[in-house]
């Protein structure tokens, strides 16, 4: 997603993220609506119509409670959204670990809208991710070999700028195909630059990210309050399909017409578009089925090992691509960020006491040839100790009755009877 906003214009333009956000929510959908098919038709008959299953998906999705996941989709859709701004100005490493702040906000949802209690541990994880993030924020200065608008109109770069195409054909690359006649004025010269190289903002990078957490805790708060209300008994691809298709109308008409509607009718619908922007897209689609499934079926350990992994792959991968330069802040940060992650989501290791029973407890029902141990069910040989002169243990005897003097009525005579 981040070279994607980064990377050379296509065409001459970069493409719109509002109609990435409705083409990931469209493929989201496509495959669920497979799987939910697919689940759906295991169960029913093999000589069933396909009208007949088509109209089971309808039923299963269109609930009397479904319209109440409008309220999610729409938020996750808004998510989607501040993603892309805030990716596109902030490098993907930092991105990552900022966005596990979502367990912050997710928690904190949870104990006003759910009512749920945390203890110590929790909010000790708490306080460790919001100091992880803040050490992760803390600005290390400028990115060096990365000239800026004022170094380059100032001249205090020591960068070769070249004034003519020929220059930049020298320079290789395909730099001198995206220049428009306006570009050797003065008027135009901002924008051309940072059409050409777009600028990082931390400041409205950091705002959207934290935006994006607190939508994502609501989201995924207020969908757990609906599922926990909900008397329908639905699979994880139904409601996927419900989410997605929910997630289908604010991202076509407030994003595509809305927002970018004259530019997107202007330029077209996949302006901007190349592989890697496909593949960006079906990576963020298929990121959240697979989250989905995640949430359903595996365990917190498994997703702390993948969130942890996730991070150091950005990591290494802004390293290798763009050539990001990992500080002592970013490492420490991380750190602290991975340890509260792990130890918000581990589950309490403590083994509980053992069931201890007392030895008048113990159900040891004598005779001639030994004694029956309830607790086994099975007749245990009598090994009678060295003094012990009692072989037998017989109803209305004072050894049974010293024996099972705790039992209820019924016990005794349930016991008797075996005995005899």
């Amino acid at each position: 997603m981040h070279y994607s906003r980064m990377m050379p214009l296509v065409n001459g333009h970069r493409y719109f993220t509002s109609t990435a956000v409705f083409l990931n929510e469209v493929i989201k959908l496509a495959i669920s609506l497979t799987m939910a098919l697919a689940d759906i038709s295991s169960s029913l008959p093999s000589s069933s119509p396909a009208t007949a299953l088509f109209s089971e998906l309808a039923k299963s999705v269109f609930t009397g409670d479904s319209w109440k996941l409008a309220i999610p989709a729409m938020l996750y859709t808004l998510q989607n959204s501040l993603q892309y701004i805030a990716v596109s100005n902030l490098d993907a490493a930092t991105f990552q670990v900022t966005y596990q702040l979502k367990i912050l906000t997710t928690a904190l949802f949870s104990v006003t809208m759910l009512g749920r209690t945390l203890d110590t541990r929790k909010w000790l994880s708490l306080v460790l991710l919001m100091v992880g993030v803040a050490i992760v924020q803390i600005p290390t200065g400028s990115e060096p070999g990365i000239p800026t608008l004022k170094d380059l109109k100032e001249g205090h770069t020591g960068f070769h700028v070249p004034r003519s195409f020929n220059g930049l054909r020298h320079l290789g690359g395909t730099a001198a195909d995206r220049l428009t006649k306006r570009s050797a004025t003065y008027e135009g010269i901002d924008e051309d630059f940072a059409m050409l190289n777009p600028q990082l903002n931390a400041s409205i990078g950091l705002a959207c990210v934290l935006t994006a957490c607190v939508l994502s805790g609501l989201a995924g708060v207020y969908f757990e309050k609906v599922l926990k209300d909900s008397n329908a008994n639905a699979s994880v691809w139904v409601r996927n399909v419900q989410l997605s298709f929910y997630s289908l109308f604010p991202a076509l008409f407030i994003g595509v017409f809305f927002k970018d509607g004259a530019e997107i009718a202007k330029s077209g619908f996949f302006v901007g578009y190349n592989w890697v922007v496909w593949t960006a897209i079906c990576c963020q689609a298929l990121g959240g089925v697979v989250v989905a499934l995640v949430v359903n079926y595996a365990d917190n350990i498994a997703k702390n090992f993948a969130t942890s992994i996730s991070i150091v792959i950005s990591c290494l991968a802004s390293v290798w691509f763009f050539n990001f330069q990992i500080t002592f802040t970013y490492v420490a940060g991380t750190i602290v960020v991975l340890l509260a992650t792990y130890l918000y989501s581990s589950q309490d290791r403590t083994r509980p006491p053992p069931i201890r029973i007392a030895d008048y407890e113990k159900t040891t029902i004598g005779s001639d040839l030994g004694y029956f141990d309830i607790e086994s069910n099975t007749l245990q040989p009598k090994t009678p100790m060295r003094g012990d002169a009692v072989t037998t243990s017989r109803p209305g005897t004072p050894t049974f009755e010293r024996r099972h003097h705790h039992r209820t009525r019924s016990d005794q005579m349930r016991f008797a009877k075996r005995e005899v």
